[in-house]
């Protein structure tokens, strides 16, 4: 089964999520915060992580950059969910290592397509 780490202080979107991906045969965490995903991925090693950029604790682009850093995380893929849209907010989130950065509200066809990518370009 496909694991997926939801980051995101928005609890309608981590439900909405949490149901969407796991009728499309994902197994869901959903964590608020970069400080609960650290606990997270100590316990459970996900495929890939959907991150919020604006969070309370550390921001998204500083918790990406941290985990692209760390030797046991860097590999997992990261995918910014975001309601910035401007194109510079864009470039700073794949600078900082993430696969994808989309934006709020998702499209949820194209969220699963790119998981689909993501996760198919790593077996």
């Amino acid at each position: 089964m496909r694991k997926v780490v939801v980051v995101d202080d928005d609890r309608d979107i981590c439900d909405a999520l949490e149901d969407a991906l796991g009728d499309n045969g994902y197994v869901v965490r959903v964590v608020p915060n970069g400080l609960k995903l650290v606990g997270a991925l100590a316990v459970d090693r996900p495929d890939v992580i959907l991150l919020d950029v604006a969070m309370s604790w550390i921001n998204g682009y500083d918790l990406c950059v941290a985990m692209k850093q760390n030797v046991d995380f860097r590999s997992i893929p990261v995918v910014f969910i975001s309601a910035r849209t401007n194109e510079e907010d864009v470039r700073h989130g794949l600078a900082c290592g993430a696969e994808d950065f989309l934006t709020k509200p998702l499209d949820l066809d194209h969220l699963l397509a790119r998981l689909d990518d993501i996760l198919a370009e790593r077996a």
